[in-house]
């Protein structure tokens, strides 16, 4: 999987989602592999706010992905996208 900037819940949540089918899991898989409930993937998947940052990170380290935080560069296009 080559890198992916994600900005949003949503973005973060669509991540995962495409990871977890390039992995070929269910979000029921998924969720047994850390321990959770099939909604609770669901949920981080919709990019819903409420979804604790423990959940995301056992996720991201489930399907093999890291977070690496840098500063976010200004006039790209995904801003513009962002906009509408």
């Amino acid at each position: 999987m080559s890198e992916q900037i994600a900005r949003t819940e949503k973005q973060l949540g669509a991540i995962v989602r495409r990871a977890r089918k390039q992995a070929g899991l269910t979000q029921g898989h998924l969720g047994e592999r850390i321990h959770l409930r099939q909604g609770t993937i669901s949920r981080l998947e919709a990019g819903e706010p409420a979804v604790q940052l423990h959940t995301a990170m056992e996720a991201l380290s489930a399907l093999g992905l890291e977070l690496v935080i840098r500063p976010r560069t200004r006039g790209t296009a995904a801003e513009i996208e962002d906009l509408f």
